[in-house]
């Protein structure tokens, strides 16, 4: 049975962690199929915004201990830092969808996102150092979302905390009651749709680039992104939709 599933309409590709039984632990099948619908996100001009999302009331437990503990793990399953690499340099915009709980891994699954939204009744947690474990390949994706205090009162106390402290911490973007996760999704779906693909593209390299950037490096890089984003195919027709009062062409067929 495939732990990974996805479905594909109007532009968006639902990428679903479907292995409830093992609370969407990252072990070896897991991850080798996220990584085929990374791949599909990435390649497939279709693709304008990806959700991720789960099965269940786990969202991701982060690594499968079973396979930890038993030799059984592969290079894929022992490396989730490609996981969150692969997300965070898409091209494509991210959207966590995160109906559950999100610990350990998981935390660092839900932070990798460009946006998440949780239901305000899941819970989070840097849950490592419990286990004799160290939270070092999540903290690549949290710790530049957090203040340095805050980080490490989360990471060596090892407790779990609900999403609204999630968001306040910066981990993810906000909490919603469950009921209105689908309705605060769309929201956003619907707002990424309407941004030009080359610009949601190269305004994700700006998030992450310019604040480890010089001064007089950032401001001659983003003159040259800047540029030529007005100078492009994407930007004239935006302009010129601006101007004459209509969607772009990009926009879907039922905004306009």
């Amino acid at each position: 049975m495939p732990k990974v599933t996805t479905e594909l309409e109007g532009g968006v590709l639902t990428i679903t962690l479907a292995d409830p039984d093992n609370r969407n632990a990252l072990g070896s099948q897991l991850v080798t199929e996220l990584v085929t619908a990374l791949d599909r996100a990435d390649t497939d001009d279709d693709v304008r915004v990806v959700v991720l999302t789960n099965e269940g009331h786990v969202f991701c437990a982060g690594v499968d201990l079973s396979e930890r503990t038993s030799g059984d793990a592969t290079p894929a399953a022992a490396d989730p830092a490609q996981i969150f690499k692969r997300i965070m340099t898409s091209p494509k915009p991210f959207v966590g969808r995160i109906a559950g709980h999100a610990v350990a891994g998981g935390t660092g699954l839900a932070a990798a996102m460009d946006i998440s939204i949780a239901v305000d009744d899941a819970k989070f947690g840097f849950t490592e150092v419990r286990i004799g474990a160290v939270p070092a390949i999540i903290s690549t994706v949290c710790l530049p979302k957090m203040r340095r205090a805050e980080a490490a009162d989360a990471m060596l106390r090892g407790k779990r905390f609900l999403a609204p402290e999630a968001a306040r911490l910066g981990l993810i973007n906000r909490a919603v009651a469950r009921e209105h996760l689908d309705g605060a999704v769309g929201d956003v779906v619907e707002d990424l749709l309407l941004g030009g693909p080359n610009a949601l593209a190269a305004t994700k390299r700006l998030l992450a680039r310019l604040p480890t950037m010089p001064p007089d490096e950032a401001i001659a890089w983003t003159q040259e992104v800047s540029s030529a984003a007005f100078e492009s195919a994407e930007g004239q027709e935006g302009m010129t939709a601006y101007l004459e009062k209509r969607l772009p062409s990009w926009a879907p067929e039922s905004e306009t």
